[in-house]
């Protein structure tokens, strides 16, 4: 049975366009909704796994802002990065910074910028390399390695299941790696709501987009990434405004790690948000978009 979004009578109201962009590592795809005459346009990057749908529950509810959000490489439409030879490069976390870099500076120069887990690493680490944008905004941010997180038995078997996903035959790898009930696993055990509803419209989420991977080999090279580094190797080096939006009930980093992240930036704000995980996009997107819209709207003194 369809799920139904509780987020689409929004968002159908919010223009959306897919367009491409041709970069030094291949194409990528990305979306752009909302007025083109929009006074603000920000960029967003999702986490590992999704794409460019995961945050559209957040793009719903921002007013008055353009956003410009990319499939990372590898994940849903865009296709991994290749390097001059044409052969598939290594997804390593210097070619993920680099594609943002470049990407940025073609799509949306000098627009602010929001990662989230995964993609609060890439971020951090492009705007600590020197991508020019003037404020950051970190959801769900990967404070402390995963390895250490509440979940770290779990994530220990994350790693075992993604590198036998790489490693096995083609089609039994690609088959555990596309697995549904894993997958299902995944979902429930990220969402807190009890709200039986947005529970269904989660995991169909997860269900659709969670395996529209391009290649078996980059997802591992992402994972390996994804749990290598964490946002506290970056924050000394972002000296913009920084907002962290952070969960109380994150599994994967506990709020108390970051709030030791937010020491670590020159210049951030937290915001922690009661009764959500690692979730904060699909579960209190609302609260997320007041949140960057506040952070993001001119003050009084004309400084932001």
């Amino acid at each position: 049975m369809p799920v139904t979004s509780p987020y689409a009578e929004r968002l159908s109201a919010v223009p959306v366009e897919r367009r491409e962009v041709t970069l030094s590592g291949g194409t990528t795809a990305y979306w752009v909704y909302g007025d083109a005459a929009a006074p603000q346009t920000l960029l967003m990057v999702h986490g590992y796994r999704g794409d460019h749908h995961g945050l559209e529950p957040v793009v719903a509810y921002l007013e008055g802002i353009r956003v410009i959000s990319p499939d990372l490489p590898g994940f849903g439409e865009t296709p991994p990065l290749h390097g001059p030879d044409g052969t598939v490069a290594e997804h390593t976390l210097e070619a993920y910074a680099g594609w943002l870099t470049e990407f940025a500076a073609a799509v949306a120069p000098g627009a602010p910028i929001l990662g989230h887990s995964f993609g609060s690493i890439v971020v951090s680490a492009a705007v600590a390399g020197g991508l020019e944008t003037p404020r950051v905004i970190l959801v769900n941010p990967i404070g402390a390695p995963a390895l250490d997180g509440p979940r770290g038995i779990l994530t220990r078997l994350a790693v075992f299941y993604y590198w036998a996903g790489a490693k096995l035959p083609k089609r039994l790898g690609d088959a555990l790696l596309r697995n549904r009930a894993i997958v299902r696993v995944m979902s429930v055990s990220m969402a807190k709501t009890r709200d039986p509803e947005l529970r269904r419209f989660i995991h169909d989420q997860h269900d659709t987009y969670f395996s529209l991977f391009d290649d078996r080999d980059v997802l591992h090279e992402g994972f390996v990434t994804s749990v290598s580094n964490d946002v506290r190797r970056f924050a000394p080096d972002i000296a913009q405004p920084t907002l962290l939006l952070a969960a109380e009930k994150d599994d994967i980093t506990p709020i108390e790690a970051e709030r030791h992240l937010r020491t670590l930036f020159p210049d951030a704000e937290l915001v922690e948000i009661p009764a959500v995980g690692h979730l904060i996009h699909y579960e209190t997107p609302q609260r997320a978009a007041s949140e960057i819209m506040r952070f993001l709207r001119p003050s009084a003194d004309g400084t932001r």
